[in-house]
This record gives structure tokens, sequence and C-alpha cells, in this order.
């Protein structure tokens, strides 16, 4: 198995040295997703009538010290990859869009996704009745966008080739809202269970297109732990302790709905594996990522790890009428000491942990570090004094 091994990290090492990437890996990043990886889309495609959380502080206040649209405190996995890589922070597609003439020539990335953006389309949801009240957007609309800007990225579909085979594709987070929306809005547990096939298969399809155009390397990252969420843990609140972890506090049929869709994402990138053996399908492990986070949080730190340091009062400081950023609600003075940061999305300390393990751990299968090079130069948004 170890010789096995070895020469499939082998193989892989020889793919890329054939192209000039940066830190012999990747010459771009395009990005897929919703709100985990949302760099100010929604803020700028949302009307001036339709107020954006991420776009009033206290987003944003930690590395940036102001909102950028991150729905954060401050920096993303994104951004964390990308710096970790060499690059630039990734702007969003909106910006770039906007700025096109003036930044054609030296684009180094794009990020599609959008906060509140589902896996399957909006069509899906209206037929069970289901609302979306952040965007109508969908993963396919955003690979929409990616193709209609595909031209102004490259001249000729050859080079658009080139292009996506020395890009490194970011597949989400993608997924999460297909069913924060139905648990939020009454769906049972089963009813939302069966949505999850529809769900794998959306993101099967676009990674299949995407290698299709060219696409060589994908990172596609699995579902959070919903049962650790301040959000989640607030709406189904309930005295029976069977529910819960009794080392995390998380609620165990939320986390094991969340391996559930992470283990038939599995078994969907195991299959385009076998039909496109020449793509390096990344899979991310979110899941444990994060859960070795909530397993033992004073380990990294963390003095809070289920209670969100944004949000109004509360077991978890978390209430569904009351957002983070509102008047009524209260803000932690150290972020960087909690896990979640508005019962939803996690704070700018918890990711860094996050893409640090995707980086440099064992969080990615295979795993990013027998792959691309990562020295102490390029690692600078993970090193501990940032």
């Amino acid at each position: 198995m170890a010789s096995s091994s070895n020469s499939f990290i082998c193989i892989i090492l020889l793919l890329f040295a054939s192209f000039g990437h940066v830190l012999g890996c990747y010459e771009s990043i395009i990005s897929f997703g919703d709100s985990l990886t949302d760099t100010g889309n929604l803020m700028r495609l949302s009307k001036s009538n339709n107020e954006v959380a991420s776009s009033e502080l206290p987003y944003g206040e930690t590395f940036f010290h102001h909102p950028t649209g991150r729905f954060s405190d401050g920096r993303l996995i994104i951004d964390f990859l990308a710096e970790g890589m060499g690059f630039p922070l990734i702007p969003p597609y909106a910006s770039v869009m906007k700025n096109m003439s003036s930044s054609k020539n030296s684009i180094r990335g794009v990020n599609f996704a959008v906060a509140g953006a589902t896996a399957v389309d909006i069509s899906f949801l209206e037929k069970r009745r289901i609302k979306n009240p952040a965007t109508n957007v969908s993963l396919g609309t955003e690979l929409d966008w990616f193709k209609q800007m595909l031209p102004i990225l490259c001249k000729s579909p050859a080079s658009c080739r080139e292009f996506l085979g020395n890009s490194l594709v970011l597949m989400g987070e993608i997924g999460g809202n297909d069913y924060n929306h139905p648990f939020s809005q009454g769906k049972s547990g089963e009813e939302i269970k069966s949505y999850v096939p529809a769900v794998i298969s959306a993101i099967g399809l676009a990674i299949n297109e995407l290698i299709e155009l060219g696409a060589q390397t994908l990172i596609v990252p699995g579902n959070l732990p919903i049962g650790c969420s301040s959000s989640y843990l607030t709406t189904f609140k309930d005295s029976n302790k069977n529910d819960y972890d009794d080392s995390t506090g998380c609620i165990n049929w939320l986390n094991d709905f969340a391996e559930y869709h992470n283990q038939l994402l599995q078994e969907e990138i195991h299959r385009l594996r076998e039909i496109h053996p020449h793509a390096n399908i990344i899979y991310a492990d979110y899941y444990n990522a994060a859960m070795q986070i909530y397993k033992s949080p004073k380990k990294f730190g963390f003095t809070s790890s289920i209670v969100a340091c944004c949000g109004a009062g509360g077991p978890y400081n978390f209430d569904t009428n009351t957002k983070c950023g509102s008047p009524s609600s209260n803000v932690c003075e150290n972020p960087s000491s909690y896990v979640s940061w508005d019962g939803v999305h996690l704070t700018e300390a918890a990711y860094k942990l996050i893409a640090k393990g995707l980086l440099q751990g064992p969080y990615t299968i295979p795993q990013m570090n027998g792959i691309c090079s990562f020295d102490g130069s390029s690692n600078k948004g993970l090193s501990d004094d940032q």
C-alpha cells in the first residue's frame, strides 16, 4: 500500500511540474460557493433597499477593520488558502466585472461564491415551498457567470483549457443552504434527508462540466458539523441529554446529517475520479477539521466553542430575530477566542485553523501538502502571529 501511495504522489508531482504554476502548483484560483466563501458578491449584487449584514460592522472588524462583504470578523478559508499559496486575496466576481477594463490583465483569480446560494436550482426549493430569503443564486448560476466570463479571461478554447488546467478550482463549500433553509422553515429531518442526493448530483454535475472545460485540480469541501452551530443549537434546543454529545455539546443527529451529506459527496467524488482519471479531485474534510476544534477548544486557544461572539443573548448568544450588527446585538471583546462568529458563520481564528488543516495537515484526500510545496514565506497568513 505504501509503494502504491508513493507512486500516486510521484505521478501527481510530475503532473504539476509540467506547469509553470505559483509555487509549482497554480496560476490562479477560481472559486464557487456560499457565505463560507463569499468575499463580497452578495453585498455588491443586492439592491440598495436590501440591507446585507456583512456590509456593516462588526463584520470585517478583526483583519480589514471595515466590512468587506465577508460573513465573519475577518478572513475566510479561501483567503487563507490564497495567502498560503502566495496569491493576493481573490476578488469577488461582481467587483471584477465592475473594474474589468483596468484589471483584466492582472487577474489572479475570481470568486463567484454568493452568500445564501444553494447547490440545487431555485426551482427545486420552490416546488417544495421553501424560500431562499437571501438570493436566487445557485451553483448553476455561478457556473453560468464563470462561463460567460471565460472568454474575457482567455482568448481561445485552447488557451481557456490551459488557463483552467493551470488553475485551482474551489467548489465551495456549497450545499449547506440547501439544508439551512428547509430546516429553518420547519421541514422535517427525514424530508430534508431526501434532498441530499439531488444536492450531491448538482455538485457532481458542476464538477463534471468544469473538468470537461479543462479544469485539472478541484478542491471539493464537505459540510461543517451543523450540530455545533449556535443557530442550530438554539433552534433545536431540547431537554433530552441523549441528543447531545457530552464532550462537545453539539447535537448528535444534526452532525449525523452532515456526515451523511459528506459520505454521499465522497462517493460522488470517487465516481468522478473514475470517469476523469486525469483530473485531481481533492476532498476537503471541513467536518473533521472543525471537529478537532470543538473537541479540544482550549488546545487551540478558544474559550468558547458553541456560543456566538456576536449575537443577542440566550444560552448560545443567538436569536433568529436579532442578527449580529443590529442595535440590540452584542459583540465579544476578543473574537479570536471564539469559534462561532454570528451563530451561523465562524470567526477568522476558526477559519484559519481549518485552512491550516487543509494546507498543512491531514484534512484533504489526497493531502495538499503531498501535492504542493508550501514554504514559510508563502504561508504568512497561516503563521501564529497573523
